[in-house]
């Protein structure tokens, strides 16, 4: 798939990346939903995302241990 920015999910964990010029975010499980396949509980998370031209912000809410926690991630895409 020849994109910048990939959004998937099915994981229902939260996960942020950049390779090979390419940012992965997969928004996690807003209900902490429980995969198939995991054996521990995920952490309830979603995702906002701030769009400009070559740069996207990337504003991630989690639940840990009953506080919610706001992180911020920033891609810049190279012209």
């Amino acid at each position: 798939i020849d994109v910048d920015v990939l959004v998937t999910g099915n994981t229902h964990r939260f996960e942020a990346y950049e390779e090979q010029g390419r940012f992965f975010i997969n928004p996690g499980s807003v209900t902490g939903a429980v995969a198939p396949l995991e054996s521990s509980v995920p952490i309830p998370s979603f995702v906002l995302i701030e769009v400009s031209k070559l740069c996207l912000v990337v504003y991630v809410y989690q639940l840990v241990n009953e506080e919610v926690v706001v992180d911020r991630i920033e891609y810049n895409k190279d012209e």
